[in-house]
């Protein structure tokens, strides 16, 4: 996906233990690793207040600069210490949740050492997560988990095999006699078929709403929507037919010879964050007969028009994060509603198309789904 990018510059010294000004904020100094490091790296930090620091060793380097930043004006640059090191704190906190970013070195594009890296914005990304006020919901428990499992199944179409992620609830292996609903959950543009657990959290999200008690089980599959790819700002050239065969003519029939799932349509949803909502939408206008509900993530919306002589959708999800544009979601959602859907919408407070709006969609639109 898209980086959200910052601006402005500002160097820290890693050491201090005093508090530094930032524009008109005092940045308060309690910075602690990312939870994303990697084992035993301290570096990057976050603090209390959302804001970010970053230190790289690049002794021969004439100039770094990190993607993320505020206000898009060219990210956060470095400045180097005569240790070698190149240190720097963004000008402002960051939207809570998961951010990738990347390292641009002499004008070239690296990955922070320090950090794990996501697949995201056609590349392996490093990745940064802001303490968020409300990450329980995403947060690793003492719960039953589900498991996530790799499948590969053969796909005709593209003369190959082809890979996809299954979550089964907790209790899947046991309870032998049991069928689950499913949800077909897409990932957004640049990203592939690990996305929704590896930023997401979409598993964990799922075991902590089981064990509260407040969502039916349900299996999610999430594969790669790219099946013809396109370079970033010739997205209209995407079509959506390849993927539509791979998706409704061989992952779906293969998931239910080899899952215990309810295969029909009140049983079966699709939805997709961003590009993934593109392909939602496109796919259940062309196939309603297949889905018996829809959710749209930061992916568009759909009009009375659009689904007028077509099989009704037991439920209509339509989200986005509050900056972005809301009042299409939410007039979307009030015009079918007057046309007699049922539809729910949901605008994810002081996010943006990121994926934290994405993770508290999920969480909204689980109970919702297979009542």
């Amino acid at each position: 996906m898209m980086n959200k990018t910052i601006a402005v510059l500002f160097a820290a010294a890693v050491t201090s233990a005093t508090c530094l000004a930032q524009g008109s904020q005092t940045v308060a100094e309690d910075f602690k690793p990312s939870t994303l490091n990697q084992p035993g790296q301290e570096y990057p930090q976050v603090n209390s207040q959302g804001y970010a620091r970053f230190r790289i060793k690049a002794p021969q380097a004439d100039s770094v600069k990190v993607s993320l930043g505020l206000g898009g004006r060219g990210g956060t640059k470095l400045v180097k210490g005569t240790d070698g090191f190149w240190t720097g704190t963004t000008d402002g906190p960051l939207d809570e949740g998961f951010h990738y970013y990347h390292l641009t070195v002499d004008g070239g594009t690296f990955n922070d050492p320090g950090t794990l890296n996501y697949y995201g914005s056609v590349r392996w990304e490093s990745g940064i997560e802001i303490p968020a006020h409300d990450q329980d919901f995403y947060a690793l428990k003492d719960v039953p988990h589900g498991h996530v499992q790799q499948i590969l199944f053969p796909s005709k179409s593209t003369q190959t095999s082809r890979r996809a992620f299954v979550y089964t609830p907790p209790g899947y292996e046991k309870e032998t006699s049991k069928k689950y609903p499913v949800l077909y959950l897409q990932h957004g543009w640049g990203e592939d078929e690990t996305a929704w657990t590896n930023q997401g959290r979409a598993n964990l999200i799922m075991d902590n709403l089981i064990a509260e008690g407040k969502i039916k089980p349900f299996i999610i599959v999430m594969t790669y929507g790219m099946t013809n790819e396109v370079k970033w700002g010739r997205i209209k050239e995407f079509k959506i037919e390849p993927f539509q065969t791979v998706l409704v003519d061989e992952l779906i029939p293969y998931v239910d010879a080899n899952f215990r799932t309810l295969a029909d349509r009140s049983n079966r949803a699709m939805a997709g964050l961003s590009m993934g909502g593109m392909e939602t939408r496109t796919i259940t206008l062309n196939k309603p007969e297949v889905f018996g509900a829809y959710a749209l993530l930061s992916g568009g919306v759909y009009t009375p028009d659009d689904l007028n002589g077509k099989s009704k959708a037991k439920l209509i999800f339509l989200s986005c994060g509050s900056k972005e544009n809301p009042d299409r979601v939410n007039k979307a959602a009030a015009d079918l509603k007057a046309a007699g859907y049922n539809v729910v919408s949901y605008v994810s407070d002081k996010t943006a198309h990121e994926f934290q709006t994405w993770r508290r969609s999920l969480r909204e639109l689980a109970p919702l789904l297979f009542k």
